[in-house]
């Protein structure tokens, strides 16, 4: 038995060599290492043998089981890298091939408007300042003159998480939290992004707003309309009218809102302006002396003013949109016109 397992392997390696391709290389290892194999007939027969012979019979089937096994592998294994690289060179890429044009990207429009607003301020000496989009209610209202019992938070429907954060409904806070950290002289606008529960054709759940203040000794509302003057007629037209009307912001004592000559009719009077030749752009004023308080400033010895402005709004006088939601509605189509 010992010398047909030797011839078995012999003739099993014989065919082995020979070989050519996986099927061959498979049928070999089927016919000599299945269940109904030759080293399985000859396995068999070791029923046959004196009990003593039966281990060493047993240590060579398996020797030689093993040794066809590693050589059946070794072979699958080398035909396996050949087709990879069959496959390989096969998929390369001709870089002799001309290239294909891949459409570039165009900037958001608010984020058009958004940077040049920060230019515009930045020329005339703001600092940029950032906040959290989490707030306290303590900053994003009672710091701002605005308790719990105050009528003026029923101006903005606010997302509360919990009982004491919600969604900040403006970057106000920010001015709150920049005070508390610096002492005057301050000039500073507070760019991001601010969340209120309304939604129509020009309201957003998530809307973006620039905040902006200064503060110093001897600040005027004079100060604050020759900034926005400026301003207005940077981000427009040089030879856009603005003019300021009495308002009320819990925040600034006095306030104003600003507003601008009709862009789309030019003041004559159309649907955009209701007739009237104007649009509300912004609210400002003079910062409260109770906000000055909260961040322990003394409003005998400081003065200033603050506003705030939406980029949407902007954004839709400047390009002509009239549905406030185009802007969020990802359309490459609206995208491509910026």
């Amino acid at each position: 038995m010992r010398e047909n397992l030797l011839k078995l392997k012999e003739s099993a390696l014989q065919e082995l060599s020979c070989a050519a391709g996986k099927e061959k290389i498979l049928d070999i290892k089927t016919r000599y290492l299945g269940r109904k194999g030759e080293l399985s007939s000859v396995i068999k027969e070791m029923g046959k043998l004196l009990p003593e012979d039966r281990p060493v019979i047993g240590d060579i089937a398996n020797s030689i089981k093993a040794e066809i096994e590693q050589k059946i592998n070794s072979l699958l294994n080398k035909i396996h890298e050949e087709e990879q690289f069959a496959r390989i060179a096969a998929e390369s890429v001709d870089v002799t091939l001309p290239g294909r044009h891949l459409p570039s990207g165009h900037i958001h429009p608010v984020t058009l408007v958004m940077d040049e607003v920060k230019e515009i301020f930045i020329g005339m000496g703001f600092d940029i300042a950032e906040g959290p989009e989490i707030e306290t209610d303590y900053y994003n209202f009672e710091a701002l003159n605005m308790p719990k019992d105050h009528p003026a938070r029923d101006m903005q429907d606010t997302f509360y998480i919990g009982n004491n954060f919600l969604l900040r409904t403006h970057t106000s806070p920010v001015q709150i939290r920049v005070m508390e950290k610096n002492k005057p002289p301050l000039r500073v606008i507070a760019p991001g992004t601010v969340y209120r529960r309304d939604s129509d054709i020009t309201h957003t759940p998530m809307f973006h707003q620039v905040e902006g203040f200064m503060v110093d000794e001897e600040i005027t509302f004079g100060d604050l309309k020759g900034i926005l003057t400026l301003f207005l007629h940077k981000i427009f037209f040089e030879d856009t009218r603005v003019r300021f009307r009495p308002s009320f912001f819990p925040f600034t004592e006095p306030s104003a809102e600003v507003d601008i000559q009709c862009v789309i009719c030019g003041g004559r009077g159309c649907r955009v302006c209701k007739m009237s030749g104007w649009l509300e752009i912004l609210g400002a004023g003079m910062i409260h002396p109770n906000v000055f308080k909260a961040v322990n400033y003394d409003p005998e010895k400081v003065s200033g003013f603050a506003f705030g402005l939406g980029m949407e709004r902007i954004a839709m006088l400047k390009f002509g949109i009239d549905d406030i939601r185009l802007f969020f509605e990802n359309d490459v189509r609206f995208l491509r016109q910026f």
